[in-house]
């Protein structure tokens, strides 16, 4: 039995002093197949842990039905660990932030209109513990106090950004206790009075994320961790990128200055991220400032391994100081994976979403439109349909309650978008025929993972207007587009409603790859019925990683969810990604 203690303000691991050096890497975000890579490059840097969130909606998908294989394989990716000798601190939430869709909230805690999150509301947490109850045992035999690599577990997750529910806090903590946790647990929050005052307990002990300045941070974190080691839990080494801005980039100079700054201050850190990875699927969260702002689908973070987990001129200079204060840690080898520029892909066949309906989705009635919740769906798009009385002439469409991504359809034929993050909050529409269908197709783009605006709802929450008149009477198809194996194809030809286009490509040996998006305009890309995530040309990023694990050798399937229309059903495969 290990012993991963607290003496003196400074780390015991059993009865010997400890300096933690961690680096963040989300097995989440990473095909299974790429763990060990990105555990070996984690050791051979220099770092002795690795840090990682436990996303519960990826592990609770739909209420009761739990899901801990594939990519939520978390004790296949502890038990590498392990074997690399590295240990392992464990975020398990309930919520993780991490620029993941609601925080890693499942969605479907929304369909309880009274329910109230991150705070101590009794239908809340009977759904917590529901989670808590798979995921803690799962995890026992990995604690470092019955053998295994697990030394330090957090309580919540920077908790004073959001609230100060001190019973709330007491309630999760006492929850990981009562089964069976004995490892150190902890809090993290930023270096605020505020923030420290609200999201941290007497009794747990105390870290606080930042990514410069380590002197002022550290006191004010000393202010309130009076007898633990001074640790910096997330130390910010980059950024997300969100569509529609520059991609972020941090010099490694500065990195290593506040690292090594951080060091002779005698501090502990986690690196966030040392590989930040995809969101693959639908995975990807948001943030809200006066509109949605969704994150792009590559997680690179500008971390010290890129998407592809290949090496930087980062991860060279962090391991450098780690070697300064700390001596050459070992002397592992390791090297980038191989990446393979599969070129031009044609796609032959194409398939209309709206005559795929019956396939895709069923008919749900009301007078008023759903949200995506109440229809019992977490992600994808919904389609509102609706009969207009006409002729209308010229009128004014309004969606009340919609802060994504509307296009407009009458009668089959694409009218435009409203999207109040492109600035598009009405459309004028000419109302010609005696009984014209309105199809308004919203996608969810990520949920506010972060803020005030956490718990907001998908698809439209409030009404349609049409020269302020409300609409009533709708049929909701629910799209969650989880499965497209069963869509009717039919040759190619020129489209401007949305399309699933279909393609193959020989593969003559497994790689990674980027799909390069030049002339699409906006969807979801498949390979081999894989999620890979979403496109936008809004960019910055320009291209979809595609982990090798993915393909297999000989022909490979490539399905393209466009929601516009593309110059050409082409795509090419490079080996290079474009982040701009």
């Amino acid at each position: 039995m290990a012993k991963f203690e607290i003496k003196n303000q400074k780390f015991y691991f059993n009865d010997k002093e400890a300096k933690i050096l961690s680096g963040a890497i989300h097995y989440f975000r990473t095909v299974p197949e790429y763990w060990e890579d990105r555990l070996l490059k984690l050791k051979a840097c220099g770092f002795n842990t690795v840090e990682t969130y436990v996303p519960w909606n990826l592990h609770e998908p739909e209420e009761g039905n739990f899901n801990f294989e594939g990519l939520g394989d978390i004790e296949k990716f502890i038990t590498i660990a392990d074997k690399l000798g590295l240990f392992v601190i464990v975020r398990p939430g309930p919520y993780i932030c991490a620029e993941w869709e609601f925080g890693g909230l499942p969605a479907w805690l929304l369909q309880y209109s009274d329910m109230k999150i991150r705070c101590y509301d009794p239908l809340y947490l009977e759904k917590v513990d529901a989670f808590y109850d798979q995921l803690l045992p799962r995890l026992k035999p990995y604690l470092c106090t019955n053998g295994g690599p697990i030394i330090a577990m957090q309580v919540e997750n920077e908790y004073g950004s959001y609230g100060n529910d001190k019973k709330y806090l007491e309630y999760l903590k006492r929850g990981i206790i009562d089964r069976g946790v004995d490892v150190l647990l902890f809090t993290s929050d930023g270096p605020t009075d505020r923030m420290l005052q609200g999201g941290t307990l007497s009794s747990v002990y105390k870290t606080a994320n930042f990514g410069s300045n380590p002197e002022e941070a550290f006191k004010k974190l000393r202010e309130y961790e009076k007898d633990g080691p001074l640790m910096c839990m997330e130390y910010w080494i980059g950024w997300f990128d969100h569509w529609g801005e520059e991609h972020h980039a941090r010099d490694p100079k500065d990195v290593v200055d506040q690292f090594d700054r951080m060091l002779q201050l005698g501090g502990n850190v986690n690196f966030y991220m040392f590989h930040g990875g995809t969101n693959f699927g639908f995975y990807n969260g948001s943030n809200f400032d006066k509109k949605l702002m969704p994150t792009c689908t590559t997680y690179d973070y500008d971390a010290l391994l890129t998407e592809a987990g290949d090496l930087t001129d980062k991860y060279q200079a962090v391991k450098k100081v780690i070697e300064k204060h700390y001596g050459i840690q070992n002397h592992i080898q390791v090297k980038n994976t191989k990446k393979k520029a599969y070129g031009k892909i044609t796609l032959m066949e194409q398939a209309e979403l709206f005559n795929n309906l019956p396939v895709l989705s069923f008919p749900v009635e009301s007078a008023c439109p759903l949200p995506m919740e109440k229809l019992g769906q977490n992600y994808g798009f919904v389609l509102y349909r609706t009969k207009i009385e006409g002729p209308k002439g010229k009128g004014t469409l309004k969606i009340d309650g919609c802060k994504d991504r509307a296009l407009i359809f009458l009668n089959g034929q694409y009218q435009g978008i409203i999207a109040p993050l492109e600035s598009k909050h009405e459309l004028i529409l000419e109302i010609e025929d005696e009984n014209t269908t309105l199809d308004i197709l919203v996608e969810n783009l990520g949920r506010v993972n972060y803020g005030v605006h956490l718990g907001e709802r998908k698809g439209i929450t409030g009404g349609v207007l049409l020269d302020y008149q409300y609409h009533y009477h709708w049929t909701m198809y629910p799209l969650p587009v989880n499965d497209v194996s069963k869509l009717i194809y039919n040759p190619i030809k020129k489209q401007k409603s949305p399309c699933f286009y279909k393609g193959t490509f020989i593969v003559d040996e497994k790689a990674d790859t980027f799909l390069l998006m030049d002339g699409w305009k906006k969807g979801v890309v498949y390979i081999n019925g894989f999620n890979i995530g979403r496109y936008w040309n809004k960019g910055p990023q320009k291209t979809l990683y595609v982990p090798g694990p993915i393909l297999k050798e000989g022909e490979n399937e490539i399905v393209i969810l466009e929601l516009h229309n593309c110059e050409q059903a082409q795509i090419q495969m490079i080996e290079y990604p474009i982040l701009e």
